[in-house]
């Protein structure tokens, strides 16, 4: 398990460290790192051409006066040792660190007041971990006029609010975010996470200084195939789980087909449908068991019920025989308009719940929007339910009740399609009939069915949830196969 840490908590891991190292260790271990990763974006952008693309490369940057615009004078001065010409721009008064920038000037770098209207590549240096959101005046301006190839961001980009994501001002939007040391939350959260581009990360040895708990977890391949049941020599079809899916209707049997699409691709061994589209559910999924009402569906590990099924009366008396059942149940799509008309319908349930809402259904069940700060937002309704909530979008949260708070890594665009969240809902079921617990069953689901949007969308420009169905098996197999290579732990 990865994670992103507070900038509380990283600066504590900074001072242990650096209390073990020479003064400016740190930082021009940040700054080599930084550097490197500069000249390979530049290789990209010039196609390789003298020294990697370094050389004759027209370098912009925006120096603040903190550690941050150190860490980038340092890394513009390796750069101009290789050739390019850089210009540095103090942001803030005149104020620079000034080892950095003398560092820079001996490099043949210089300090400018106007720097040129185009570069190469543009160094975002202006404030780090420990900045107000917001940027200064003098870097919007310059921003504004400068005409940046690519833009890298030194830690963070500068102007969001790094420990929760949101973006309430003026704010830097990075092709190329290098991370020191680790994660921070607002590469993974909130719209701070749109901005932050392409995350690079340097370990310059904070690692056994950080908190074991980070304040936002992050799954990795390692983490899933660890979580996967492999089905045994003594398995069979009811041993490796039995998902039950309460979805579809006459007005939309689409549903029911993908959300059984979905609970197929995972691990369970045994899918029932009950619901009024089972004809639609046999001819595309004919080894699916088929009734009309869920309590004809018999046994099952867990449940699925909600999209597409309707809010009338006979689908509040589906999802109520759906609830008094002990096994847990993921609640989605047209479940959550009638839990939140009916709210004491959760009242009694004692069994493990996952809620799956967009911000509309956020909005339905809370009363109010998603705050901005979508770690915290997630994690209050999942308070109020005392349920896991998966709060979809861009990059989705999963929350428990006792405010853990998970931020998916894999997310995509193309997954914002009708019938996606069908497909993820039914697949999370099955892991949870598998016997995955709830929290590990939402973030498995959101995880694999980013990843098999990326498959779904290799070469094509459009994705829909036919698509992403069809490629979750080949997720969950690179998944898998990734984490038991050689030389990976798992």
């Amino acid at each position: 398990m990865d994670g992103a840490w507070s900038a509380a908590a990283v600066r504590r891991a900074e001072a242990q460290l650096m209390a073990q190292l020479p003064p400016g260790t740190l930082m021009q271990r940040a700054a080599t790192g930084l550097a490197v990763e500069c000249a390979r974006v530049l290789k990209r952008r010039k196609g390789g051409a003298v020294d990697g693309g370094v050389y004759g490369a027209t370098v912009i940057v925006l120096a603040g006066p903190g550690d941050n615009g150190g860490d980038a004078l340092f890394a513009a001065a390796r750069l101009a040792r290789r050739g390019a010409q850089v210009f540095a721009v103090p942001v803030m008064g005149e104020r620079v660190h000034p080892v950095a920038a003398a560092a820079l000037t001996r490099a043949g770098g210089r300090l400018v007041a106007t720097p040129p209207e185009h570069c190469d590549l543009l160094l975002d240096g202006i404030l780090g971990i420990g900045g107000r959101p917001g940027l200064p005046g003098r870097a919007i301006d310059q921003l504004a006029r400068i005409d940046a190839d690519a833009i890298v961001a030194v830690d963070v980009p500068s102007g969001v609010d790094v420990d929760t994501g949101c973006v309430p001002a003026n704010a830097v939007t990075a092709d190329v975010t290098v991370a020191f040391g680790s994660r921070k939350p607002c590469h993974v959260l909130g719209r701070a996470a749109l901005l932050t581009g392409r995350l690079a990360f340097i370990d310059i040895g904070l690692g056994p200084f950080l908190d074991p708990h980070p304040a936002v977890r992050v799954a990795s391949d390692a983490d899933i195939a660890a979580w996967w049941h492999e089905p045994g020599p003594d398995d069979d079809k009811y041993t490796r789980g039995v998902v039950g899916i309460a979805a579809g209707s006459e007005h939309y049997p689409g549903a029911a087909v993908l959300a059984t699409a979905g609970a197929l691709a995972g691990p369970s061994g045994y899918v029932r449908y009950a619901g009024t589209a089972a004809e639609h559910v046999r001819r595309g999924h004919p080894e699916v068991v088929c009734t009309q009402e869920v309590k004809e569906a018999g046994r099952v590990q867990a449940w699925l019920a909600g999209p597409g099924f309707g809010t009338d009366e006979a689908a509040l008396a589906e999802l109520r025989h759906v609830l008094v059942s002990p096994a847990p149940v993921v609640l989605d799509a047209d479940a959550l308009t009638l839990i939140a008309e009916y709210p004491s319908v959760l009242s009694q349930r004692e069994a493990p719940v996952v809620l799956t809402p967009h911000d509309r259904e956020y909005e339905r069940l809370y009363g109010s929007p998603p705050a901005e700060d979508r770690g915290a937002a997630a994690a209050a309704l999942a308070k109020r339910l005392n349920c896991t909530v998966l709060l979809k979008g861009h990059h989705t949260v999963v929350a428990t009740s006792d405010g853990e708070v998970w931020a998916n890594p894999t997310g995509r665009p193309q997954l914002a399609t009708a019938g996606s969240g069908d497909v993820l809902a039914g697949f999370m079921a099955s892991l949870l009939a598998s016997g995955m617990g709830a929290v590990r069953a939402a973030v498995g689901a959101a995880y694999l069915h980013g990843r098999a949007g990326g498959i779904a969308a290799e070469g094509h420009r459009t994705v829909t949830a036919s698509d992403v169905a069809r490629a979750l098996p080949g997720a969950v197999g690179a998944v898998l196969s990734a984490a038991e290579a050689p030389g990976r732990r798992r």
